[in-house]
């Protein structure tokens, strides 16, 4: 059976214009501020006259540990809203906008797939409506005021051994991992080593999408720390003049984005952090957005339970008042092989050991979030490889672990594929038996925060960390910074440090490579094993199949 490929299905999308899917959620025309007929803005205005409505039923999909087999979260996410919606649900979607980065690298877009797509796809993965780019010139801004203060004489007294802000560019480029600037003579200022992180990473990316408003943006974005004098006292953005200049250029990229999914459903796609080098989520102001227009929101956390999940509890729920009722794992029968032990190439033939061998990585997942006191569902997405023999033993096996594992097959159908696991979430999602809690409490110590996520999510049995660490995190409470949760930054593709290390691993460590203060966003990056915070492209990236047709159409992107 010829599949279409996602995006010739997108390009036959029946799209309605944004301000009839802006209707279906209440939002009137004055209110969208469009970009083009298919996407748009919602107002801050309209957005602080909802405070006073009741919230709807918030629904998290997440998944096992992602393999180069595929899981198929965003294209879950999507295929539960359109489930929704298809069941007479008022429902809406919220998911992180695509960096440039992956698209162009390897791991593809960020709107679904097949039947279960957000569109517009192709502008949604190519700049979309340029909040990409809005909080790039926002962080560099600030790195140029750094270096621009030095040069005209450093009156705050800033130790330029200790400039802690690193500029960002939204791509995959190694080569600016590690660089010196400033050469060139005296003109050009004072050299020094310091380096990119890719934009998805930035501070300001978490500041924008950990913010409920403009005026909490600036504050947060005054709050960042960019270097310290000789004598080890912070320097802050605010001390530098920048957060202003900074919250101007953010002024649009604040507001949420609307688009729509193939079946119209209203969608909401801002912000974009990873959930290996950042928290993972898409914007506070967007899911908070949505809980007061619809009656269930679907929202999604990046990669693996142990990552995008953990911070989603963690860190969005604390920090913007918000709970889960219902939680969604995203399993394959394909990744559970590959979990298994089985090569890529061996993955299509029926075998049934090997699911059953790799179902203890979504044994783990469920057990995780149960702690959180959140119920749990699994979603089996459905590949048209799997037997029904598969599908059977994974059923099988979540029942045993206390939860139910439905199969959907909403890549294929669309809403149709997925109806049956809209009318179990909704139900659970309205039985009100999730009584969330945090993984620790605000109080603990910063180093205990960190043990408590590798032991209790990971499984690990120690976290190694030198003194020089464990100091760091000890003054940084004496600042007064105790309070902050923490921010894994850790290999997506394992509960260990080892990207190669699949299933469910125990007896291993996790060693902290190195620590850092996000004053701003809130929280404390632990920056494990080889983890990158900017990628490489990898021996033959996506970019080289990408270009346009003689009819100037995008071929490649998927």
């Amino acid at each position: 059976m010829a599949f279409k490929t996602d995006i010739e299905i997108a390009r036959e999308a029946r799209k309605l214009p944004i301000q009839d899917v802006g209707a279906k959620l209440g939002i009137p025309p004055a209110s969208l501020l469009p970009y083009g007929h298919d996407k748009a803005k919602v107002s801050q205005d309209f957005i602080d006259t909802l405070a006073d409505r009741k919230d709807g039923k918030l629904i998290l999909v997440t998944a096992i540990n992602p393999t180069p087999a595929g899981e198929g979260k965003t294209t879950t996410t999507v295929g539960l809203g359109d489930g929704l919606a298809r069941i007479g649900k008022s429902a809406a979607i919220c998911i992180r906008e695509a960096s440039l980065g992956p698209c162009f690298g390897m791991k593809g877009g960020a709107a679904g797939g097949g039947l279960a797509q957000v569109v517009p796809m192709e502008e949604m993965n190519l700049h979309f409506t340029g909040d990409f780019h809005a909080i790039t010139s926002a962080h560099n801004l600030l790195a140029a005021m750094i270096d621009n203060h030095i040069y005209w004489g450093n009156a705050l007294g800033i130790d330029e051994r200790r400039v802690t802000w690193r500029r960002v560019l939204d791509m995959n480029d190694r080569a600016l991992r590690d660089i010196v600037t400033s050469l060139g003579g005296v003109s050009n200022g004072f050299p020094r080593q310091t380096g990119f992180d890719i934009t998805v990473a930035s501070e300001v990316m978490a500041c924008l999408c950990l913010s409920n408003d403009l005026k909490d943006l600036q504050e947060r974005l005054g709050r960042i720390i960019v270097a310290y004098t000789r004598k080890r006292e912070p320097i802050l953005a605010r001390d530098l003049k920048a957060d202003g200049a900074m919250t101007v250029l953010l002024k649009d990229a604040m507001q949420p984005n609307l688009v729509q999914t193939l079946e119209n459903t209203p969608a909401f796609v801002h912000g974009g952090p990873f959930a290996n080098i950042a928290h993972g989520c898409n914007s506070v102001i967007a899911t908070k957005t949505a809980l007061k227009l619809a009656d269930y929101v679907v929202t999604e956390a990046g990669f693996g339970a142990d990552l995008g999940a953990e911070k989603f509890m963690n860190i969005k729920c604390r920090k913007a008042g918000i709970a889960p009722d219902a939680v969604v794992i995203v399993a394959t029968i394909r990744a559970l092989k590959m979990n298994g032990g089985v090569a890529r190439k061996d993955l299509g033939p029926e075998n049934v050991a090997a699911v059953e061998a790799g179902c203890p990585n979504l044994g783990r997942h469920i057990a995780n979030l149960k702690g959180f006191g959140v119920p749990v569902v699994v979603a089996i997405n459905h590949f048209v490889t799997d037997t029904e023999a598969e599908v059977a033993a994974v059923q099988a096996y979540a029942k045993k672990q206390g939860a139910e594992a439905i199969l959907s097959r909403h890549w294929e159908l669309g809403s149709e594929g997925s109806e049956a696991l809209a009318r179990r979430v909704a139900e659970i999602a309205d039985s009100g038996t999730a009584q969330f809690a945090p993984l620790y409490g605000d109080e603990m110590p910063l180093f205990r925060k960190i043990e408590t996520i590798a032991k209790r999510i990971y499984h690990a049995d120690e976290v190694l960390a030198d003194k020089k660490i464990r100091d760091q995190l000890k003054l940084w409470e004496e600042q007064g910074h105790g309070a902050l949760p923490i921010c894994m930054a850790k290999t997506q593709y394992s509960f260990s440090t080892d990207p190669n290390l699949r299933g469910a691993p125990t007896g291993h460590g996790v060693p902290i490579r190195e620590v850092r203060l996000s004053a701003g966003a809130g929280f404390v990056v632990a920056i494990c094993g080889e983890i990158m915070t900017m990628p490489g492209l990898p021996r033959v990236p996506s970019a080289e199949a990408i270009g346009l047709d003689e009819a100037g159409n995008i071929e490649g992107l998927f």
